[in-house]
């Protein structure tokens, strides 16, 4: 991992539910298009980003299985997020360096970046994928 690799085109695109394209991104197809950029291609999911306990379930199970924990964040790691009170965890980012990740929140701001300090008491934890997350081409 830590390497640079270019968002700034990112920034800005419109959040679309199972968003996977410049058209609209979700927070995972965001991942997926971020690993891609850093020569990694990861499990993809069709999960809507409205169900909360589905998404929790399944990146509670996979992140054990597939993901390493960090304890410091480095450039293109993943970013777990808890955005609802009663889930593990719901949404995920891409730390980006000097204590910011990038995001797709919302249909408000659509892809962002924000500072890791901001959201530290929602962040899970840091992780880097293991030989069972990546994919093939």
């Amino acid at each position: 991992m830590e390497t640079m690799f270019n968002y700034n085109d990112l920034i800005g695109i419109p959040f679309v539910d199972g968003g996977r394209d410049i058209k609209g991104l979700d927070c995972w197809g965001l991942a997926l298009e971020l690993f891609k950029r850093q020569g990694f291609t990861i499990h993809d999911y069709s999960i809507s980003s409205e169900d909360a306990h589905v998404i929790s379930d399944t990146m509670q199970h996979d992140l054990n299985a597939m993901w390493q924990k960090i304890e410091e964040p480095k450039i293109g790691c993943l970013v777990i997020i808890r955005l609802a009170e009663n889930e593990w965890a719901n949404h995920c980012g891409v730390y980006i360096g000097d204590g910011q990740f990038i995001h797709a929140y919302c249909h408000e701001t659509g892809v962002v970046i924000d500072r890791v300090r901001k959201w530290k008491s929602r962040i899970l934890g840091f992780y880097i994928p293991t030989e069972r997350a990546l994919y093939n081409d």
